[in-house]
């Protein structure tokens, strides 16, 4: 990609541990109403923040190899994965790391059998699957369900599965709190697609993206960013969240910034690239914010 220097191969850059806010943000806004409602283990909790974190390093590595393997990633656009390309890396090396970390999410998995029962096992057995079939094994990635699924999967199982595991039951509250968020998370997948836009189409790559135009594939991305404020905002007015996480719109000045930057991404290579890290950057602030908004509410203001 034109303008863009390439990322420094190795393990660091395929495990992107940059990309873990997908895990992080909707663990904590399941632990936070988990712990207003007063069921709140920390020892869980941890546990659960490491297995959302091997889930998504999961996901990131078997996506290296699966792009890498059906010859998605070359060394004309290297910029983007280049530990394969390049012979960094061996595919089995990225593989086996990548079943690696699936499995040790398993092992973590049985720990929550035992602390909640069984009726969490199938939550776990979606969030492996979506993990490890990206673009490995069915690879759905390539028939345009990466989008939807991270929506589902990350955006909304992910928060209502933390809050079962803690809780042992399931809450509409944690449901509500999470659609905004679900809404950027998919964005930042949105962000990578869009970016990766010319080169997928000469791959054959079918994401969701993908099936659109270019231009309709800026604007999904502006869409799924901007969405979940107005979103935020009904769930405020009709009294299903806290007016308190109205903190969170203080991110809208990542969202402009991410607008600013989007515009000038078809004609600039450095632009282009930062689709996904502005997208990134929104997902954090918002996620954090919103949740330190829901328990400022619960927690800071009884006692005021």
């Amino acid at each position: 990609m034109s303008g863009v220097k390439p990322v420094k191969a190795g393990w660091w850059n395929a495990f992107r541990p940059w990309t873990l806010h997908g895990a992080v943000v909707p663990v904590i806004i399941g632990g936070a109403v988990a712990y207003v409602d007063g069921s709140f283990n920390p020892a869980i909790f941890i546990l659960i923040l490491i297995g959302g974190c091997l889930l998504q390093s999961a996901a990131n590595l078997l996506n290296t190899y699966g792009d890498f393997v059906k010859g998605t990633d070359t060394v004309e656009n290297e910029t983007r994965s280049p530990e394969l390309v390049t012979g960094v890396l061996r595919p089995k090396q990225v593989l086996m790391a990548g079943l690696a970390c699936l499995g040790v999410t398993c092992l973590i998995g049985l720990v929550f059998i035992w602390y909640v029962g069984w009726a969490i096992l199938p939550i776990g057995i979606l969030g492996v699957a979506g993990a490890g079939l990206y673009t490995v094994g069915t690879a759905y990635k390539y028939h345009g369900l990466g989008q939807p699924s991270v929506f589902l999967l990350m955006g909304i199982l992910m928060p209502m599965g933390t809050y079962f595991v803690l809780t042992g039951g399931y809450s509409w509250e944690v449901l509500l709190l999470s659609l905004p968020n679900a809404f950027m998370i998919t964005a930042v997948l949105s962000g990578n697609e869009t970016r990766d836009y010319e080169e997928d189409k000469r791959a054959g790559v079918g994401t969701l993206s993908g099936h659109l135009s270019h231009e309709g594939s800026f604007r999904l991305y502006y869409f799924l960013n901007a969405v979940g404020y107005p979103v935020l905002l009904v769930l405020i007015i009709v009294g299903a969240v806290p007016w308190t996480c109205a903190l969170a719109f203080v991110s809208l000045f990542d969202l402009r910034a991410l607008i600013v930057n989007g515009r000038r991404a078809p004609e600039d290579g450095h632009a282009n690239f930062m689709l996904v890290p502005m997208a990134f950057r929104q997902n954090w602030h918002f996620g954090v914010l919103l949740v330190v908004g829901y328990l400022i509410y619960y927690c800071a203001l009884p006692v005021i």
